[in-house]
């Protein structure tokens, strides 16, 4: 994969201009896939605004001034993707990567500089011993236990990602849908259908109307209330 791609044929998840300039930084095989993340760089300086340049993004990576999900980035491709934090300490700012309703991502800035980090589990590994690992979707994983289910969701402190509560996937909770044309949108599960055959189990979900969904869409945010800060200030 180069280090450029042409703008005109960006995913349709990035909010860039596409014909400003005919080049624009791409990301690098990561922890998210292409469709949804954004590498580094085109966030500091197309999102956030923090630089003009890609020079002066380059710089400020450098220096160690960016973390993402508590981690010094230091690479202009970091794919940085849904759910993920960006931390900017000396400014003591803060940012969550969320969908919009047309399937685009945009940074949402959080009044909690310490802010918490909430992960889907997308599937478990039993290791040598028995040991149970968890892999989480955006590429971590955690020794964790049987009663962690595939489809449940995790609070991660960051940047040490101890879990700080458990959210079962299961009828009840609230649920945040990160694909298909309900991209966004957030409500309450009703029911979650099992197909046995090749096609993918559905979930119903009950917010300001009832719709169906696939269940590979759907994350568990909270149980009453979200545990995660979805609204707020949008980044532009």
């Amino acid at each position: 994969m180069g280090k450029h791609q042409k703008r005109i044929s960006v995913p349709n998840s990035w909010q860039v201009s596409k014909k400003s300039n005919k080049w624009v930084t791409s990301t690098r095989p990561g922890p998210h896939n292409k469709q949804q993340s954004i590498p580094l760089a085109v966030v500091l300086r197309d999102m956030l605004g923090i630089v003009d340049t890609r020079a002066e993004a380059k710089r400020v990576l450098s220096e160690g001034k960016v973390l993402v999900d508590g981690v010094i980035r230091k690479d202009l491709r970091f794919p940085v993707g849904l759910l993920d934090v960006i931390s900017l300490p000396l400014e003591n700012a803060a940012y969550r990567m969320l969908l919009d309703r047309k399937g685009r991502l945009e940074v949402y800035k959080l009044a909690d500089s310490d802010a918490n980090k909430l992960c889907r589990i997308n599937g478990k590994t039993i290791l040598k011993g028995g040991a149970v690992q968890l892999n989480l979707n955006d590429g971590t994983n955690l020794l964790g236990s049987s009663d962690y289910k595939t489809k449940d969701s995790l609070i991660l402190s960051l940047p040490d990602k101890n879990v700080v509560k458990h959210i079962k996937y299961e009828v009840g909770n609230l649920a945040m849908i990160v694909g298909g044309r309900h991209t966004g949108e957030i409500g309450t599960i009703k029911e979650i259908n099992t197909v046995k055959s090749s096609k993918h189990n559905t979930v119903s979900i009950s917010g300001d109307y009832d719709f169906e969904t696939i269940e590979d869409f759907v994350v568990v945010i909270g149980e009453n209330e979200p545990e995660i800060k979805l609204g707020g200030e949008v980044v532009e």
